[in-house]
């Protein structure tokens, strides 16, 4: 079994790596295929896709490179989403995709980890995020459980609301409001490029020293979330924020 996860601020990292563990499988960090626009083929039968949560589905980069990689040996497959709060109507998409590539869907597991979307809400102290973390303990022990006995996950209950988030307001969402023109960078950068180094879109480039971002973005929030002189702005909604990275919480089991 394989372990595939994407990250943008170390949530569904943590979580991959508690099921890796648990189930004594290999990690594989998507991002640096995402980047480097490449699809490894997975030679397994039984793969679990962790993600983030993003508008209700899981991010459209993931989604983009499992109907382009090569998963013709893989026959069952879980999702673990991380989240805020809710995972909408993502199972619908999930199974859709896993019948798409030829998997059995197992079931997809949301997993509620601090929130971490800056551009358009407040992240929490860094003790409440520990309480958070702790907190979800359980429902990562629950998700390692059925990885490593092979069985599928408990349905997921969707409201009408949550429907429609995941249908709707997706879309919208992403048409709408994942703006790349609206980070801007203060005189506070110190022109170190890790905001570039991170995006997996190589949606930044560095220009005279200084970030500037194209229209590819898909809100990871990496750059403005991981810059170390707290230089990157969202409009004028993150002045005031406090950035969110789990390593920045130096949480302990």
């Amino acid at each position: 079994m394989k372990v595939l996860f994407f990250t943008g601020t170390g949530n569904s990292r943590y979580v991959a790596e508690k099921i890796a563990e648990a189930g004594k499988c290999e990690l594989i960090d998507l991002r640096p295929q995402i980047k480097k626009n490449i699809q490894e083929p997975v030679k397994d039968e039984e793969v679990v896709f962790v993600t983030p949560t993003y508008a209700w589905k899981i991010p459209k980069a993931v989604e983009e490179w499992i109907e382009l990689a090569d998963l013709s040996e893989v026959k069952k497959a879980w999702f673990v989403m991380t989240c805020g709060d809710s995972i909408g109507n993502a199972c619908q998409y999930n199974r859709e995709l896993s019948v798409k590539k030829g998997m059995e869907y197992m079931g997809t597991a949301p997993i509620i980890m601090p929130e971490n979307y800056i551009a358009m809400f407040n992240t929490p102290s860094k003790a409440e995020s520990k309480r958070i973390i702790t907190k979800s303990r359980p429902a990562i022990e629950r998700t390692c459980e059925c990885v490593k006995k092979g069985e599928k996950f408990p349905p997921v209950r969707v409201t009408v609301g949550q429907y429609l988030l995941t249908r709707v307001v997706n879309p919208a969402f992403g048409k709408f409001f994942i703006k790349g023109y609206a980070f801007s960078v203060g005189d506070e950068c110190n022109s170190c490029g890790k905001c570039a180094e991170l995006c997996v879109m190589n949606n930044i480039l560095m220009q005279d020293g200084r970030p500037e971002w194209g229209e590819g973005c898909i809100h990871c929030m990496a750059c403005i979330s991981y810059c170390p002189k707290a230089a990157i702005q969202y409009g004028t909604a993150t002045e005031t924020r406090e950035r969110y990275t789990f390593e920045g919480l130096e949480y302990r089991k």
